[in-house]
């Protein structure tokens, strides 16, 4: 009995942690993105897997970048979150861009929201930009 109370109370201990971790694949809510958020040594990256786009033309480019230089990289795989650093429920980093836009900050806010969705918040000067990434289901 002691022993079974003893593992359920770990279990609850354990379940928060589990669940902040934010690591796998998102939906990005928009172009059927998805994006792979990975450990990158101490930090978290995140890199595109999949979009609508890239199913239409896997060699699909980053053709909307601002810096013309930039355009011929590949969508798939493309690091759109880097160096994320924190938690268990909020992570600071960057840069963070949006191939969507060819838009990217400096850096972002990643924050895991009580319903299991993750906010990224990109900001440049006073302008910031929110998204909200879903689990795929």
């Amino acid at each position: 009995m002691m022993r079974a109370l003893l593992i359920l109370g770990a279990a609850a201990f354990a379940t928060p942690a589990a669940a902040a971790d934010i690591t796998g694949v998102w939906a990005t809510g928009s172009e059927g993105g998805r994006v792979e958020i990975y450990r990158c040594g101490k930090a978290l990256c995140g890199k595109v897997v999949d979009a609508r786009r890239l199913r239409a033309n896997p060699d699909l480019r980053d053709e909307r970048n601002s810096d013309p230089k930039l355009r011929q990289r590949k969508l798939r795989g493309l690091v759109v979150l880097n160096g994320f650093t924190g938690g268990p429920t909020e992570w600071k980093g960057g840069p963070v861009y949006d191939p969507e836009s060819g838009d990217g900050a400096a850096k972002g806010q990643l924050k895991l929201l009580p319903n299991g969705k993750l906010e990224l918040k990109g900001c440049i000067a006073f302008f910031c930009r929110t998204k909200i990434w879903t689990r795929p289901g």
